[in-house]
């Protein structure tokens, strides 16, 4: 019974976390870095850095807020201090891209430019242009054990699953190419709601939080692992 408890009260935490990023108040604009103070990304809904997209640990890489763009970031990238307007100008640390916007000096190591690699899209970022997303578990292969995550398909890349540790993470830590999987029903068990894709020996079986939800994803596994890439294309299939 505690191991239920203490399960359903993570569930709803995470549930108000995700219900927050719809509710709460809008990003700054980039000309309104100092003027008045951001709302902080909380750190229950990051695992890595959102600027250089290191890992947080508890020893070695701990979270800190920009003050300026409310980022969760780590200490080396937010090992800078700039003027904000919002607290009577004084010195205040902030992450290196609010350095640069705020003071106008150069940095060393200025990543502005890179390249972003395939998982390297923003889970906040991707999920503001979705097909669908929500929080999945994915079970290990003896299908007692598994990892929660943020699962995404994007609007822009709809044959590939997105999977992040986080649903503010800045990078996902892996993809599953979608196109060519069989999405399979499950019989409900103890109470979970069990769906799988598989290909050519390669079996992922996901956990979702509803029947509802489980149809929701299970529809849109197929559509993409059928090459569809946009719902008109189902409905003129279907006719």
């Amino acid at each position: 019974q505690d191991a239920i408890d203490k399960k359903e009260k993570r569930s709803e935490t995470f549930k108000t976390a995700v219900h927050g990023l719809e509710t709460d108040t809008p990003a700054l604009k980039t000309e309104e870095l100092g003027l008045r103070a951001p709302q902080w990304v909380r750190d229950n809904l990051v695992t890595m850095c959102m600027r250089c997209k290191e890992p947080f640990n508890a020893i070695t890489r701990r979270r800190h807020h920009c003050r300026a763009c409310g980022y969760v970031v780590c200490a080396r990238c937010s090992d800078y201090k700039a003027e904000l307007q919002y607290d009577g100008n004084r010195p205040n640390r902030v992450c290196q891209e609010c350095f640069i916007f705020l003071t106008g000096h150069t940095v060393l190591e200025d990543r502005e430019g890179k390249h972003k690699g395939i998982l390297e899209k923003g889970a906040a970022e991707v999920s503001s242009r979705i097909l669908l997303c929500s929080s999945l578990q994915l079970l290990d292969k003896n299908g007692k054990g598994g990892t929660r995550g943020w699962f995404v398909i994007p609007q822009d890349d709809p044959l590939v699953l997105y999977v992040y540790a986080a649903p503010q993470d800045v990078r996902a830590h892996t993809s599953i190419p979608l196109l060519g999987y069989q999405v399979r029903d499950m019989p409900r068990s103890e109470s979970r709601h069990l769906f799988q894709l598989a290909q050519s020996g390669q079996v992922f079986t996901f956990v979702a939080d509803s029947e509802e939800l489980k149809q929701r994803w299970m529809k849109a596994m197929a559509r993409s692992a059928a090459g569809i890439t946009h719902p008109e294309e189902e409905e003129e299939g279907a006719d």
